[in-house]
């Protein structure tokens, strides 16, 4: 039994295909099934059916997974424990981040972090709030980029900036021609939201004082805020942005940008781990290239913000 042989049958499970797992592993399919059939005929049990579609764990693979996982993350804090030592940043590092955050975020600071620390692979996967918090749980990810605080007792949080939300207007509305955006203001309008289970979503309804129930009336719920955006172009309704999208638009698309009255509703971008994550090394790395990137107004909470 091998440490590479529980890291394939963990990703067999996470993505219940053998084609997708031996990809996210960088190894052919081949390969990676032969290796868990090596390791099923050592222990003498199958660990998953391969009858079923997707592919799922056999009752006894449930529970040498559950036990796997437990043996890569002690496995791997030995690593770490290394690399904290020498203050080396190599090797793996994984990185949750909100949809909501990442486009706008990311290409700030990441393409200088990889260029300054070649032997860094950080891999990034865009996630929600609770599924971060889950991962970080079962040690999935090493770290996540999030919207406000959790008060998680597992879980260290540390605040990297300050966002505020602006109005994306079309010009068809109404509310295009105020200067700024007032919560009573866009009751009527239409409006462009992300589905349930985004804090984004969640914190701008209890912001602007929506009922989710009339909300389902007037918004449409699509995949993500770039959509929203070309709908708000092309004439219908409006949606909510975060302060680092504004810096990416054309001036065109600026004519559309609202902000809120003061106080401005504003989120508090955090950085987060797990309390027993060891390589406090590449973390401030990390924390110092966002901060380096960001505005420096972002830096700290204004007085004419309002933390949702």
């Amino acid at each position: 039994m091998t440490i590479q042989q529980l890291e394939y049958i963990l990703a067999v499970d996470q993505f219940r295909h053998f084609a997708r797992a031996a990809e996210y592993c960088r190894v052919t399919q081949p390969t990676l099934s032969a290796m868990i059939q090596k390791l099923e005929d050592e222990l003498g049990v199958k660990l998953f059916d391969r009858t079923m579609q997707p592919v799922c764990p056999t009752a006894i693979g449930e529970k040498v997974i559950s036990q796997a996982r437990i043996i890569l993350a002690q496995a791997a804090q030995v690593k770490e424990i290394i690399s904290e030592e020498k203050q080396t940043l190599t090797g793996v590092f994984r990185l949750g981040v909100l949809p909501t955050i990442a486009p706008y975020l990311l290409p700030r600071f990441f393409p200088q972090l990889m260029e300054k620390y070649p032997e860094l692979d950080i891999r990034v996967t865009e996630m929600k709030t609770q599924d971060i918090q889950q991962a970080l749980h079962s040690g999935d990810i090493d770290a996540g980029i999030i919207a406000n605080k959790l008060e998680d007792s597992f879980l260290m949080e540390e605040t990297l900036f300050y966002e505020q939300f602006y109005g994306y207007v079309s010009k068809k509305e109404p509310l295009f021609k105020h200067e700024v955006i007032r919560t009573s203001d866009i009751t009527g309008e239409r409006l462009w939201l992300l589905d349930e289970g985004h804090c984004f979503r969640d914190q701008l309804i209890r912001f602007c004082q929506i009922e989710a129930v009339k909300v389902s009336q007037m918004a449409y719920h699509l995949g993500s805020m770039e959509t929203f955006m070309r709908m708000v172009e092309s004439g219908k309704g409006i949606t909510f942005i975060p302060e680092l999208a504004v810096a990416q638009l054309s001036e065109e698309q600026r004519e559309l940008v609202r902000p809120f009255a003061i106080p401005r509703p504003t989120r508090q971008i955090v950085l987060v781990t797990s309390k027993d994550f060891i390589r406090y090394s590449l973390l401030n790395v990390l924390k110092e290239e966002i901060q380096a990137a960001i505005p420096k107004n972002m830096l700290s909470l204004q007085s004419v913000q309002y933390l949702l």
